[in-house]
C-alpha cells in the first residue's frame, strides 16, 4: 500500500494540531514531527513548579472562542474546566481599575486619559513603538466599553483552560502510532532531500531563506520568575502596569482555574517586551507597522516557497494569531491538503 511521509516543523498548536488531523484522516500518512526546543507545546508549553502551581513558561495562555468547530476538536483531549479572565490595572496611586476600560475605570481616569494612561505606555514597551507608529488594528484588540463588565473576552462563548494542562493536551494530541516527535531536532537543508511527500513548517519564513530580502522584526518577551511566601498577592490573574518602566504585567498563576493550590506561596512572572534580538532570538509578535513594510517583505519571501512546502504558524506566516486561530488554520490547512490528494 502506498504509504505517505510528511515532516512538520514545530511542535506548536499549528504544527501538532495539523499532524493529528492528517493521520485521523488519512490512513497512509505518517508524520515525522520536529522542534528544535527540548519540550512539545510551543509557547502554550507549561509545568508544574516546586510549589505544586502551573506555569505556562512563555506567559499566560487563555483559549477562547467563538469557533464551535475548533472548539469541538480541541476538547477532545485532556477535561476543561471554564474559566472567565479578569485583568485589572494598577495606577500610580496604587489603584486597582478594570481593563478593559469599562464606566468605572473611564470615571476613575477621566475618558480624556484613557489612551495616555493605558495604551500609550504599554504600547511603546510592548512594540518600541509610539500608537502612531503602529498599525491601529493593535489598539482595535481592546475596546473602550460603557458598561461595568470586569470580563476580558466578555463575547466569546467558549473559555477554558485544560485541567491538565497545554503540555498534557499536546501529548494525548500527538499520542497515535503514525505520529513521530523528535525534539531537540532544529530543521535543516538536507531532510528536503529525504524523500518527504510535503513539508509544513512553522520555522520563521525570514530565517529560512536565510534573509535573502532582510529581517523580519519580532518583539519578545523575557520572563521573570518569582515565587513568594503568601497566599495571594493580586485581586486578578493579571495587573497591568501603567508606569512608565520596563515592565509590562505581572500574572499570578494560581488564580487561573486548575493551577494548583497552596496556602502558603504564590507564584508570579512579570513582564519585559524586547526586541527578539535581545532574547535569543525567541520570536513571539510580529511588528505591524502603519506602512506595511513588513508585510510586503514576507510577501516575498512566500513567493519563494516551492510546491511541496507550506509554511505555518505565527512565524511561518508572519502573522499574529491567537491558539483558537492557530487550530482553525492549521484544520483549513490540513483539509485543503487532503483534498489534493
Amino acid at each position: 500500500k502506498y504509504m505517505t511521509t510528511i515532516l512538520i516543523v514545530g511542535a506548536g498548536f499549528s504544527g501538532a494540531v495539523l499532524a493529528r488531523q492528517l493521520v485521523d484522516n488519512n490512513p497512509d500518512i505518517y508524520i515525522d514531527l520536529i522542534d528544535e526546543r527540548d519540550h512539545i507545546g510551543g509557547n502554550a508549553y507549561d509545568y508544574t513548579n516546586k510549589h505544586g502551581i502551573r506555569i505556562h513558561k512563555y506567559g499566560p495562555h487563555l483559549f477562547h472562542t467563538n469557533n464551535e468547530i475548533v472548539w469541538n476538536w480541541i476538547s477532545r483531549y485532556d477535561e476543561w474546566v471554564e474559566y472567565r479572565h479578569k485583568v485589572k490595572a494598577l495606577l500610580n496611586d496604587g489603584r486597582y481599575v478594570t481593563l478593559p476600560v469599562n464606566k468605572e475605570t473611564k470615571e476613575i481616569v477621566g475618558e480624556e486619559n484613557v489612551i495616555k494612561t493605558f495604551f500609550a505606555p504599554y504600547t511603546y514597551k510592548m512594540w518600541g513603538k509610539t500608537i502612531e507608529e503602529l498599525d491601529p488594528g493593535i489598539i482595535k484588540r481592546i475596546p473602550i466599553r460603557d458598561d461595568d463588565n470586569e470580563l476580558y473576552f466578555p463575547n466569546d462563548k467558549y473559555q477554558f483552560l485544560p485541567k491538565d494542562g497545554y503540555t498534557a493536551v499536546f501529548d494525548e494530541i500527538l499520542s497515535h502510532k503514525r505520529i513521530t516527535v523528535s525534539l531537540s531536532t532544529p530543521y535543516e537543508r538536507q531532510m528536503e532531500s529525504a524523500g518527504y511527500a510535503h513539508i509544513f513548517n512553522a520555522m520563521p519564513i525570514d530565517e529560512y531563506f536565510n534573509y535573502k530580502h532582510g529581517e523580519l522584526p519580532y518583539r519578545s518577551i523575557k520572563f521573570h520568575n518569582v515565587d513568594l511566601p503568601l497566599k495571594k498577592v493580586l485581586p486578578s490573574t493579571v495587573v497591568n502596569f501603567t508606569h512608565d518602566g520596563p515592565y509590562t504585567r505581572m500574572t499570578e498563576w494560581k488564580n487561573m482555574a486548575a493551577h494548583g493550590e497552596n496556602n502558603q506561596w504564590t507564584s508570579l512572572t512579570y513582564e519585559e517586551p524586547c526586541d527578539y534580538r535581545d532574547n535569543n532570538m525567541e520570536r513571539y509578535y510580529p511588528v505591524k507597522d502603519i506602512a506595511g513594510d513588513n508585510k510586503r517583505t514576507y510577501k516575498k519571501y512566500k513567493e519563494m516557497v516551492k510546491p511541496n512546502m507550506t509554511f505555518i504558524g505565527r512565524c511561518g506566516m508572519y502573522a499574529y494569531i491567537d491558539m483558537h486561530q492557530a487550530i482553525n488554520s492549521s484544520l483549513q490547512t490540513a483539509t485543503k491538503y487532503l483534498g489534493e490528494q
